[in-house]
């Protein structure tokens, strides 16, 4: 009677183990072959700009968890503003006296540390050029970061392309960063033709909305544009849709938390970015490219982009929901930060509103989160 060893079968039992799973592209494999402007990002708008313990859960910040967090769960757009503070390039939302994230090439450093362990991902960076940094300023934060080789290069400084590489492309060639800057003059742009000029290859809905009711799927930026849907769509440039809303009181904006959860849901209550993003998906005969929120892990916003991609099988993605987040209720440690900051504007040169000054020193802890008790 002829005996069968075990080991004769092991060939067999190694081959099937170390057959290569389908790949996946921005965690799905049904991207890969999907063009980079075809698709619809996720961006977490302000996304370096916390509000958690980290900032004494300050009311400018847009997001509940760092950036690392947010690519992990799969964002694919971060944005954040960059602003000159002691002759040093930092990531501050509006002011580096209200909020200061450290400087620009600490968070670059973190996305080029995330690409490092994420091989087959594509990332976009949004700067906004809040102080007129030059080309050269930036491209000396990403040298700094290490992050240059990773960026792409676009055919044409001046003009959006008719088409855009697919996801596998990117991630085969490396150049898995994508680069806009709001706003670049390209005819200075010699040194780093991968800092993108944002209104050369994108247009943008409005962003400034208080109200659920006014999300709009026209165009606002660049100018030239501003309601003019069908020239917005001709030119190449990619649809970029805001989707968070601000509340107001006593004429200060800050982010809207206590709506977020209709803001970015599927479906449901006014303003919802489900139905806001069909709408705009039938007005462009196309879906938005870009998806800009705040507070991205509410809603869950991925679940609209997962809808518009046509993605049912999103892989290797970190699920926030089981994940610590401290409550962002007001603490007095907190009003009074705020109250100092008012103060320390004032002695800057700044002239703050008289609403500014009741803002700060009323009881507006029920509201916003902001105030002292008197």
């Amino acid at each position: 009677m002829a005996r069968f060893s075990v080991l004769a079968l092991l060939p067999l039992a190694t081959a099937k183990a170390v057959m290569p799973r389908q790949t996946a592209c921005n965690n799905s494999p049904d991207l890969c072959s999907k063009s980079y402007g075809e698709i619809t990002h996720l961006g977490a708008h302000d996304s370096p700009f916390l509000r958690d313990a980290s900032t004494d859960y300050s009311t400018f910040g847009n997001q509940y968890f760092n950036t690392t967090v947010q690519l992990d769960a799969g964002v694919r757009l971060v944005s954040g503003q960059v602003h000159k503070k002691d002759s040093a390039w930092h990531m501050c939302h509006s002011s580096c006296d209200y909020l200061d994230a450290g400087k620009l090439s600490t968070w670059l450093s973190e996305i080029k540390s995330w690409l490092d362990d994420n091989k087959n991902d594509v990332v976009t960076v949004l700067l906004v050029n809040s102080d007129d940094a030059s080309a050269s300023d930036l491209h000396s934060q990403f040298q700094a970061a290490n992050l240059v080789d990773y960026a792409y290069t676009p055919t044409s400084q001046t003009s959006a392309p008719t088409s855009w590489p697919t996801l596998q492309e990117l991630i085969s060639n490396n150049t898995r960063l994508m680069t806009f800057v709001a706003s670049l003059d390209a005819s200075k742009n010699t040194v780093a033709p991968y800092l993108m000029d944002e209104f050369t290859y994108i247009w943008e809905n409005p962003y400034d909305v208080t109200s659920p009711s006014n999300f709009s799927c026209n165009p606002d930026r660049p100018a030239n544009l501003k309601n003019d849907l069908s020239s917005a769509l001709s030119s190449n440039r990619l649809p970029f849709m805001n989707h968070f809303l601000y509340q107001s009181v006593l004429s200060l904006e800050y982010p809207n938390s206590s709506y977020v959860g209709t803001t970015n849901a599927p479906s449901g209550g006014t303003g919802n970015l489900g139905d806001a993003a069909s709408k705009c998906k039938e007005a462009y005969s196309r879906q938005p490219a870009f998806i800009l929120v705040d507070f991205f892990d509410k809603g869950p916003a991925i679940m609209t982009v997962d809808n518009l991609n046509g993605v049912t099988n999103a892989v290797g993605r970190t699920n926030t929901t089981s994940a610590t987040q401290t409550s962002s209720a007001s603490t007095y440690s907190n009003v009074f930060k705020g109250l100092v900051e008012l103060v320390r504007s004032a002695q800057l040169g700044a002239n703050p509103s008289m609403g500014e000054w009741i803002w700060a020193g009323g009881d507006w802890g029920s509201l916003l989160g902001g105030g002292i008790a008197l």
